[in-house]
């Protein structure tokens, strides 16, 4: 705890979005001192209402907090006025996801991918401020005059504009790969879900490896693949940065050629924490069907992992799948990628997606 930076959190009194809210300041190196909720944290000039803000600047002075960790995308000029008043940084969700990444990043392609997604942050706040510093409505806006904010605006671009030529050409790379798969005819098998519903572990277990899991949010940022053997014969398992609520289109458009697998794929094995709260995984669902369509993955090419089954019963699962209103898929299973448990009979169910159709057509 020595090294974590002291934070009040604002956001939502929902008991599942404080959790969520503080993983992800866990897993940016935050220690959450103090929780402040309202119901609406986006409209007012502040973000929260004034007396709100009053009341955060007095936490400030108390608990000497290095941050503010604001549980929403909100305006610069908020940030700024938040800011300005509480005499502390302001970080939004946004900025704060991108913490994340740029710690847990461990390839060439995944930190161009998170320098990428920080320019095009920066790039619509940089709007803000020159059209701020042009209006004269906050002269020298954080530190910029008119002509360093054109400046700075313009260096944005030129940058952003780099990137994105490297990222093609990682992109180009990993089409080399897919279709170098293809002509060898392995199937793709992709894991996607939630971020922290277990995709690494289930592929550790799947696959042998011994991957770093248990991290909390964001394990996994860039594509793992590994080849099994399925009874049908071998298939390639690729392992996926997980999704989560609220995330910017600029920052699923980053991470598009890690994500791309998702559509390439023969399959996708949907992951769900089965042992939350029905509500919860409900939200997580449809945040993950949310990134899923954008890829155009129909339904059937997905198979419902109901994981961490050894957390609650399997009637539970099932009862829980019912209210989902997924139970009458016919890919569905509950698993534990923990204890192992059905990984055999997911192991089956793949086979027999993948391969019946091969079969049908041989006869």
């Amino acid at each position: 705890m020595a090294n974590f930076r002291k934070a009040i959190l604002i956001t939502y009194p929902i008991e599942q979005t404080i959790n969520e809210a503080k993983s992800l300041a866990d897993a940016a190196g935050y220690s959450v001192i103090k929780t402040v909720t309202q119901r609406q944290i986006t409209k007012s000039r502040f973000g929260i209402g004034r007396g709100k803000a009053e009341e955060v600047k007095e936490i400030v002075k108390e608990i000497k907090s290095d941050v503010i960790i604001f549980d929403e995308t909100i305006k610069p000029t908020q940030i700024y006025n938040l800011a300005s008043l509480c005499k502390v940084e302001i970080i939004d969700r946004e900025r704060l996801i991108l913490e994340i990444f740029e710690r847990r990043a461990s390839t060439a392609e995944s930190h161009i991918q998170i320098k990428l997604a920080q320019l095009r942050y920066d790039m619509a706040r940089a709007r803000e401020k020159v059209r701020l510093a042009r209006a004269g409505e906050q002269p020298g806006f954080y530190g910029l005059g008119k002509y360093e904010a054109d400046i700075y605006f313009l260096d944005i671009r030129r940058r952003a504009a780099m990137l994105k030529k490297r990222l093609e050409k990682e992109e180009t790379r990993r089409q080399l790969h897919r279709n170098q798969r293809v002509k060898v005819g392995l199937p793709t098998v992709s894991l996607a879900g939630y971020t922290s519903a277990g995709k690494t572990t289930l592929f550790n277990k799947m696959t042998g490896e011994t991957k770093v899991t248990g991290q909390g949010i964001f394990t996994t940022l860039s594509t793992f693949t590994r080849a099994i053997d399925l009874q049908g014969g071998k298939v390639l398992l690729n392992d996926t940065i997980g999704f989560i609520s609220k995330l910017p289109p600029y920052m699923i458009d980053a991470f598009k050629s890690t994500l791309d697998e998702l559509t390439y794929a023969s399959l996708a094995l949907l992951v769900l924490d089965i042992s939350e709260p029905v509500d919860e995984i409900k939200r997580k669902l449809e945040s993950s069907r949310d990134v899923i369509n954008e890829f155009e993955v129909p339904d059937t090419k997905i198979i419902y992992v109901l994981n961490k089954a050894d957390l609650t019963t399997v009637e539970d699962a099932f009862h829980k799948a019912d209210q989902l209103g997924i139970l009458d898929s016919k890919r569905l299973l509950a698993v534990s990628a923990k204890t192992g448990y059905n990984i055999d009979q997911l192991k089956n169910l793949m086979t027999s997606t993948l391969f019946e159709t091969k079969k049908v057509r041989g006869k």
